[in-house]
């Protein structure tokens, strides 16, 4: 009893130790040294945080080719897993060349002085294309400082353009993390043409559509001498350069290729709705690095990257991707008499697109309201298809489009930080959306029309009733005895 009473009072008097001494730390950090982004210096916590994001976000990619997988004929599923994956590679590619150079890349190929302000200070300069030489093939970060440190961990400064602070983050992980936005945002939209595009033509298209499209869009909406990102357009996660652009680009090509044969006619049967569940829910998690990891981009107010701010955005993401899931079946319960599988997973990953550019922008309620308004537009906006006559094979642009436009007004209304939501600020996010959308739509026009002529961009009839595994690859996902 003794003993273990001398033992009780020992580990008592070492966690109480342990707690002065941790107020005593916290009291030096607050009214002393600055903490490690604000000097400077590697803020570690913010650092693993990024590494796990840029993690999440990649393996959104098996997540989207298991949910575009599940949604199409057993014939086709390969090609399908194929479309989506062979954005890896090319993208990476284009990124690490001159893609990454082209988005983010402060002297600019494209600028204009944008005059002063109303104290008589120079405004930051507005441009239109990132260029340095020194970042062709990244090669600025194999280099080494005058002060002998190595370039690759040279610290990348906070998102904003008036006394922007380091926040700690090297910038070669900044640039790695955003590769993962630019490699899937065109593997959504594979989706729209599934089962019926040659996979050299879509790989030829995909290419293209990076370095025409996706970067100067990045450039304008995330850089921070861009020109809609000066306006004060807010997206805080891709809602713009994510999903809009992908849903117009799906609809710039659905207006050039052929419908899939037999459409609307035949039926076009899921092969497997639990990959696509399976799928739904992977996106989900890795969703949680694709928004609360972009709290990269905040301003020197609300440092460190791994702060209040990466809080917000978890919290927002969780309730409105939860919320539209219930949203979207109880709409289709209203409308069709049975709730379904499919339509569970279609409300979910609309929510998270309405959510993606008001992360980290707006609260829990507003991330409650735009959860519903996500689930219930979406789904409405899949119902119209067959009214319209386009042959949307996935629905990429009723969930990613409508999501995503209706995500960018959203967050101009909700938005509780660094702006407050109103009137004025919705129409500066309206101005953003039509210009962005507008570019990527007339482009994607251009460059489907310009591929198909060159290398055809649909298969012949036969291949398409053989099937893509076999006349495009080869290969066969299933072999049943």
């Amino acid at each position: 009893m003794v003993r273990g009473g001398i033992r009780g009072g020992i580990v008592i008097a070492t966690a109480l130790a342990a707690v002065i001494a941790g107020g005593e730390a916290w009291a030096q950090t607050a009214g002393g040294p600055a903490a490690p982004h604000l000097k400077g210096t590697y803020d570690t916590g913010s650092i693993a945080w990024m590494l796990v994001s840029a993690a999440l976000v990649f393996f959104m990619m098996p997540g989207l080719a298991l949910f575009y997988g599940g949604m199409v004929r057993a014939k086709n599923v390969l090609n399908m897993f194929l479309l989506v994956m062979v954005c890896v590679p090319l993208v990476a590619i284009e990124w690490v060349a001159y893609g990454y150079n082209m988005a983010f890349a402060v002297p600019s190929a494209i600028s204009f002085d944008a005059g002063k302000g109303p104290d008589g200070t120079d405004l930051p300069r507005h441009s239109y294309l990132g260029w340095d030489p020194g970042l062709v093939f990244m090669r600025a970060f194999a280099e080494l400082n005058v002060d002998g440190t190595n370039a690759y961990e040279r610290i990348v400064t906070s998102g904003d353009t008036v006394e922007a602070a380091p926040n700690g983050v090297p910038e070669l992980l900044f640039a790695i993390y955003q590769m993962m936005f630019a490699i899937i945002t065109p593997a959504l939209i594979v989706g729209a043409v599934a089962e019926r595009v040659k996979f050299s033509a879509w790989c030829l298209f995909t290419l293209l559509w990076a370095t025409i499209v996706y970067n100067p869009v990045c450039h304008w909406v995330w850089n921070v001498n861009g020109w809609l990102f000066q306006k004060g357009v807010l997206d805080f996660a891709g809602g713009t350069v994510v999903h809009v652009l992908a849903g117009v680009s799906a609809l710039a090509l659905l207006l050039i290729l052929p419908r899939r044969r037999g459409y609307p006619g035949a039926q076009f049967v899921p092969h497997n709705v639990g990959w696509t569940l399976i799928g739904a829910a992977m996106l989900m998690v890795g969703w949680f690095g694709f928004n609360a990891g972009s709290a990269i981009a905040v301003g020197k107010d609300f440092l460190p990257v791994a702060g209040g701010v990466a809080v917000l955005a978890f919290a927002t993401t969780a309730i409105a991707g939860s919320v539209a899931a219930g949203a979207w079946v109880f709409a289709e319960w209203m409308k069709v008499g049975k709730p379904t599988s499919l339509g569970f997973a279609s409300g979910m990953v609309a929510g998270l697109v309405a959510i993606t550019p008001c992360a980290g922008h707006v609260s829990p309620f507003g991330a409650v309201v735009i959860g519903i308004l996500g689930g219930i537009v979406c789904f409405l906006a899949v119902q119209a298809k067959p009214k319209l006559g386009y042959d949307d094979s996935l629905d990429v642009v009723g969930v990613h489009g409508v999501g995503g436009a209706l995500g960018a007004l959203l967050v101009g209304w909700f938005a509780i930080r660094p702006a407050v939501g109103g009137l004025q600020q919705v129409g500066i996010q309206l101005q953003g959306l039509l210009w962005s959308g507008a570019y990527a739509f007339v482009c994607s026009l251009i460059l489907g029309y310009i591929v198909d002529k060159l290398v055809g961009f649909s298969v012949d009839a036969h291949a398409e009733a053989e099937g893509l595994d076999i006349a495009e690859h080869g290969e066969s996902a299933y072999h049943l005895t």
